[in-house]
């Protein structure tokens, strides 16, 4: 059977909370049936029911005009802080910020739009095309470039040849503004362990889930984006990483992470080594001193180590499983893996595959698999090994699908 994080913890003794987005599935696979004993707001979607502006519509979250939710989420975390302090507790702050609808708390925008008033204008294109590599004739960087004047390219939806407007300009105020809430939540729970003498004893680890969406949402595949609602749809820039949310380049997958551990962590320490977030399983159980689980977390690795200051921990490789065609992008599924400064992705609908060198190419614009074949060769094969390690679910082919 299966071992939640939050089941293994609360086994031993911790309070457990699920505060803000789950998106793990609908009831009775809810939060309070993986091992948390509260769960606010009792909505198990991974986007917030009415937005962020009060009424959120959301039970077990009361509201009054004028609320923000990240707001409101965080004074429910408060809360539950305040009841279990006198316990070892466990708590998943699991904003909705900064996931789409993009609606910022008016005071951060106007701050923000005044920023932005006194700013240059920033140069090259506001977006640029990109399309589908696992196309039977993906478009060249040049096509993708040279179509941005053509007409049936113009506009904000899904266009031509699956491809779509990725957001090259960090100049979103709506976006900004709620950064700066969630920056403003973290700010407030650190706080409130300082009030209760708990800042040495709790651990805080902070982390987002996807790159930035700068792709925009085309889970309904008829809308069309108006020119003065773009920054309530894109985001913002990835750049110089490729891509957005919902693509295996970087821009999809690559997050911040900071990690906080009284007495244990170098402090201020930058760390370059790749981690991914089935780590954090038996990272979690090793800091407070519960044995590991290997058949509960079989892709994970303690990252102890890194957070202590090593510069290396074992293992073969990172990889990436995505079995879905995703509403952001319109890519084709597929999965990735990486070892070392080499990443290899496959997309499972024509079996294309990419190889990049990140050392040497960050922005993946120099696809290599042509050029590396033993190297390709070798990746895919350590890539497909591991899916069947894991026993990777993948997508049953449509039998009424027609080319």
């Amino acid at each position: 059977a299966e071992v939640t994080i939050a089941e293994a913890l609360k086994e031993a003794g911790y309070e457990t909370a699920h505060i803000g987005k789950w998106h793990l599935g609908e009831e009775p696979h809810g939060p309070t049936a993986q091992g948390f004993d509260l769960q606010i707001p009792q909505w198990n979607k991974g986007w917030p029911r009415r937005g962020y502006h009060a009424p959120f519509g959301l039970d077990g979250l009361e509201d009054q005009p004028g609320d923000y939710l990240t707001d409101r989420l965080t004074d429910e975390a408060l809360d539950f802080i305040e009841s279990s302090k006198d316990k070892p507790f466990f708590l998943y702050m699991s904003h909705y910020a900064v996931h789409d609808p993009i609606h910022g708390r008016k005071d951060l925008v106007e701050k923000y739009q005044k920023k932005l008033a006194g700013m240059k204008k920033p140069k090259g294109p506001a977006y640029i095309l990109e399309g589908n590599p696992d196309d039977d004739q993906p478009l060249t960087r040049r096509q993708l470039d040279q179509a941005m004047s053509q007409p049936e390219y113009a506009g904000f939806s899904i266009l031509p040849r699956r491809s779509v407007k990725i957001k090259q300009h960090q100049d979103n105020a709506e976006f900004a503004a709620m950064v700066e809430t969630v920056d403003e939540s973290l700010g407030r729970i650190r706080a409130k362990l300082e009030s209760l003498g708990l800042t040495e004893n709790t651990i805080v680890i902070l982390f987002s889930d996807n790159g930035g969406m700068s792709a925009g949402n085309f889970g309904n595949p008829n809308r069309v984006i108006k020119p003065e609602a773009l920054d309530t749809a894109f985001s913002t820039s990835n750049l110089p990483l490729r891509g957005a949310k919902g693509f295996l380049y970087e821009g999809g997958i690559r997050e911040p992470m900071i990690v906080h551990w009284p007495g244990k962590h170098k402090q201020g320490y930058v760390c370059d080594t790749p981690v991914v977030s089935t780590d954090f399983y038996p990272t979690i159980l090793e800091m407070v001193g519960l044995p590991t689980r290997p058949k509960q977390h079989p892709d994970g690795v303690s990252l102890t180590s890194l957070i202590q200051g090593g510069k290396f921990i074992e293992r073969d490789g990172i990889y990436w499983h995505f079995p879905h065609y995703s509403n952001h992008g319109m890519q084709s599924p597929g999965g990735a893996i990486r070892v070392g400064d080499w990443k290899l992705l496959e997309y499972f609908e024509n079996g294309t595959v990419q190889l990049f060198n990140l050392k040497k190419d960050l922005s993946e614009q120099h696809d290599l698999s042509q050029r590396e074949p033993e190297k390709a060769a070798q990746l895919l094969s350590q890539l497909r090994d591991w899916r069947k390690r894991v026993g990777a679910n993948m997508m049953p082919p449509n039998p009424a699908w027609q080319r």
